[in-house]
């Protein structure tokens, strides 16, 4: 009885050896299929890719957000906040800050 699970026992081995290389092969034959072919094939995917990604970023358009903060150009020396121009920037300083005087670049603002 021993001889016949050592003998299983064996057997089983050499069939999980024998899938383990049967995988390891194949993957080899895969990859050398892969490797040969990609000459004029790796230039149209990338032209693809490229292209493909030029759409999506039309379709996104310009980021608002971005933009947005690109235009707040004025900062108040109090508080900090980001104004988009003068005028909103001197309307800020008198109705927030009415103690304090007026910084020297809002002086001759017209409000």
């Amino acid at each position: 009885m021993e001889c016949v699970t050592v003998l299983c026992s064996r057997l089983w081995l050499w069939s999980q050896l024998a899938a383990v290389v049967s995988h390891i092969c194949r993957l080899n034959v895969f990859f050398l299929f892969v490797d040969m072919a990609r000459g004029q094939q790796k230039i149209q995917s990338q032209q693809k890719n490229a292209k493909k990604q030029a759409e999506q970023k039309k379709k996104q358009g310009h980021d608002q957000k971005a933009a947005a903060k690109a235009a707040l150009i004025y900062t108040c020396t109090v508080c900090r906040t980001q104004m988009p121009d003068p005028k909103t920037f001197k309307q800020h300083f008198e109705s927030k800050h009415p103690k304090t005087p007026l910084p020297p670049e809002l002086a001759d603002v017209q409000a």
